[in-house]
């Protein structure tokens, strides 16, 4: 059962070829097993996923299910959920129980999924990486000396190992597609407000957003479809209609038009991914669809800019964890300044804490304009040159990372290093466009990952494209050796 996609566990549940309840045992026995190795998950809700199997195996036996019904599921631990301890990786909220669902876990239920646990992240979702987690860094099913990813990289690494069929995680500058593309997982960043923030812990607010990690486009797809959608609650969330994803999947691509981005195949790309990049490529036209290069002459300074626009918006949405209103609290504080500085002190770790850093820096009085309002104008410029070259092309396909999983411990003494890991992937998110990332190929036994970013709401065309892919590739279906 554990090797099954979403869309089969869909059909498998249906026809009764195993209860819920079976399926959930099976995968938390297997979570079990791996997570002193992977420690993809913080924590593990064996007792609430059984009862839920239960109510929906009474679901399914009265006809009375909605399409997730039984399926099991795992939530990043950004996702407030009721009654569950929601951590964000931080020791700054180790303790935390949510008194109420996130949008995205409350449609999910609805839908009938069942939540097996939550799980582990870079904390506060501020990593390339997943090793600045409170609770220890993931590892890569593919070979356990290496990071698979972040800072979603225990969904993305649950998934890989078929801990789970899919997961949810957020991309704020890539923290879906570069974990997805390290563990060899597809992973979706919808455009910015199609999925409601309501609920998930903010880390920059005008560029998070929450998505799906799946082993196919299809059950990314079947998962997108409750999560999607207008929610009055988060006021960043657009109302327009949300299309039938998996109705779309299989549209012909004759005619499509695929920019190739000039600025991804660049000197630090990995000449090995790019070969095999080449190759996809030639699949697609093979399908119909045409390529053209195109160029976005601003876009090599989207990961400055992000360094800028990110933690200025973290230092204003992590200032609420102050060890009065929220988070965790020193002992003994002498005064109310001491009270500040040792519950932050504690509460947070390196990485943060030079986030935070930089966006007080860059907000302040003498260098707001120099750096923060630049950084807006840069983005800006960064957005209009996506916009016209989708004047002219459907999709731009690139590498979703320059290189493949590195060992951990690699990068952690130099941040900058650390940052342009996400350079391929930053700009969909300065821009709000929605981009996803599929298995395209192995390097030294590695997954590489192929990225396509569209226009915004294009999340169907982009899921349509991938599938296509995929019906005429296998490399979604590789399995690390030991999770098989």
């Amino acid at each position: 059962m554990h090797s099954e996609t979403v869309a089969q566990l869909q059909q498998g549940l249906r026809a009764r070829k195993y209860s819920a309840v079976e399926l959930t045992r099976a995968l938390l026995a297997r979570i079990e097993s791996a997570q002193p190795a992977l420690n993809a998950f913080i924590s593990i809700e064996s007792e609430a996923a059984l009862a839920a199997a239960a109510v929906a195996d009474q679901r399914l036996a009265a006809g009375d299910a909605p399409a997730l019904t039984g399926v099991p599921i795992a939530h990043k631990d950004i996702f407030c959920a009721a009654g569950s301890r929601t951590t964000c990786g931080s020791k700054m909220l180790s303790n935390f129980i949510s008194p109420y669902d996130s949008t995205v876990v409350a449609r999910l239920r609805a839908a009938g999924a069942v939540v097996l646990g939550k799980t582990n992240m870079d904390e506060f979702a501020m990593g390339s990486s997943n090793e600045t987690s409170h609770f220890g860094p993931v590892r890569n099913p593919w070979n356990l000396k290496l990071v698979p990813g972040g800072s979603s990289g225990g969904s993305a690494a649950a998934v890989a190992a078929r801990l789970v069929p899919a997961a949810t995680a957020t991309d704020t500058g890539g923290s879906i597609r570069q974990p997805a593309a390290l563990c060899g997982v597809t992973g979706l960043k919808p455009t910015y407000g199609r999925v409601s923030r309501y609920g998930m812990i903010a880390f920059a607010s005008s560029l998070d957003q929450a998505g799906v990690l799946a082993r196919t486009a299809e059950d990314v797809a079947l998962l997108l479809k409750p999560m999607a959608g207008f929610d009055p609650r988060d006021s960043t969330s657009v109302e327009c209609e949300v299309p039938d994803y998996q109705a779309a999947l299989n549209q012909p691509l004759k005619g499509l038009r695929i920019g190739l981005l000039k600025e991804f195949f660049d000197q630090g790309l990995d000449p090995r991914i790019e070969a095999l990049l080449r190759t996809a490529l030639e699949q697609l036209r093979a399908q119909g669809a045409t390529l053209t290069d195109v160029s976005l002459p601003n876009l090599p300074l989207s990961v400055p800019t992000y360094y800028v626009v990110a933690p200025a918006e973290c230092s204003s949405n992590l200032a609420r964890f102050d060890g009065v209103r929220f988070g965790h609290r020193c002992e003994n504080p002498r005064d109310l300044k001491d009270l500040y500085e040792r519950s932050r002190g504690e509460g947070f770790g390196a990485e943060v804490k030079r986030r935070i850093m930089t966006g007080t820096y860059v907000l302040s009085a003498g260098y707001y304009d120099a750096y923060y309002l630049k950084a807006q104008r840069v983005r800006a410029l960064i957005a209009a040159d996506f916009e016209r070259a989708f004047s002219t092309v459907d999709v731009l396909i690139g590498p979703t990372t320059p290189t493949v999983a590195f060992e951990i411990g690699a990068k952690t003494n130099d941040p900058v290093t650390m940052y342009l890991n996400d350079i391929y992937t930053i700009g969909a998110n300065l821009a709000g466009l929605p981009g996803v990332s599929i298995p395209c190929g192995l390097v030294d036994g590695l997954p590489a990952g192929l990225q396509i970013v569209g226009p915004h709401f294009s999340e169907a065309r982009l899921l349509n494209v991938a599938h296509r892919y995929q019906q005429e590739s296998d490399w979604h279906q590789r399995t690390p050796e030991a999770y098989r």
